[in-house]
């Protein structure tokens, strides 16, 4: 794997698969939601080395990553893995009335419960 000094931070995102297409990861850049270092950038021109950090949204999480290598190309995912540290904190996940795991139709217990719970429980 060869490795340049400095690139592209759009390009950079694509090959490390942060991104599907190069050009979704234009538009986060133009839209102002990376930042290089703790300063936003607007510009996906901005060039990057090794050592900087990464700080931008993806899939409802805000993710943080520290530049090991610039590559050359989009290669495998092991190959692209090898090009940051991801050092995004790992939060502890709540689970809420949605994510909890639901075996087909609730019981009459369920139901009483519920009832219960809402507070329309008339005796």
């Amino acid at each position: 794997m060869e490795t340049a000094e400095k690139g592209r931070v759009d390009k950079w995102l694509w090959h490390a698969r942060f991104f599907k297409t190069r050009g979704l990861a234009s538009k986060l850049v133009s839209g102002g939601h990376v930042r290089v270092n703790g300063n936003r950038i607007a510009k996906p021109s901005v060039m990057i080395g090794v050592g900087d950090t990464l700080t931008f949204p993806q899939a409802r999480q805000i993710k943080v990553i520290r530049i090991n290598a610039i590559g050359t190309r989009r290669g495998p995912a092991p190959e692209a893995q090898a090009l940051y540290a991801d050092l995004t904190p790992l939060e502890e996940k709540v689970p809420n009335s949605a994510e909890i795991e639901r075996k087909g139709r609730p019981t009459k217990k369920d139901r009483r419960t519920a009832r219960l719970l809402r507070g329309s429980y008339l005796d």
